[in-house]
């Protein structure tokens, strides 16, 4: 396998226990890991995404984070990933939604 380009996750919430119990779960982050698949495919962008537990940011979930670049975005939604992704294309940040 070659090294991706990128990596996103996507907080799903997941707990120690494995039940998905915050706030990105309860607003459709499992959703967004298929909508975000289906734009990399579509844009043909070199690029993985994982779901992970809970990334400790509760209060601006759905949170996703971008790497190798350390982007974390708050309140993503599919609205919001597609202009992420074409900033990301561009090799630029929306500012708007970082979590600083």
């Amino acid at each position: 396998m070659n090294k991706p380009e990128f990596h996103i996750f996507v907080c799903n919430s997941f707990r120690v226990s494995g039940e998905p119990q915050g706030i990105c779960n309860k607003q459709g982050a499992a959703d967004l890991l298929q909508y975000i698949e289906e734009e990399l495919l579509d844009r043909d962008m070199d690029g993985m995404v994982s779901a992970t537990g809970c990334l400790k940011v509760c209060d601006r979930g759905t949170a996703m984070v971008i790497y190798p670049q350390n982007l974390w975005y708050g309140g993503v939604t599919e609205e919001r990933i597609d202009e992420i992704l074409d900033a990301l294309e561009e090799g630029g940040v929306v500012e708007d939604y970082l979590i600083s």
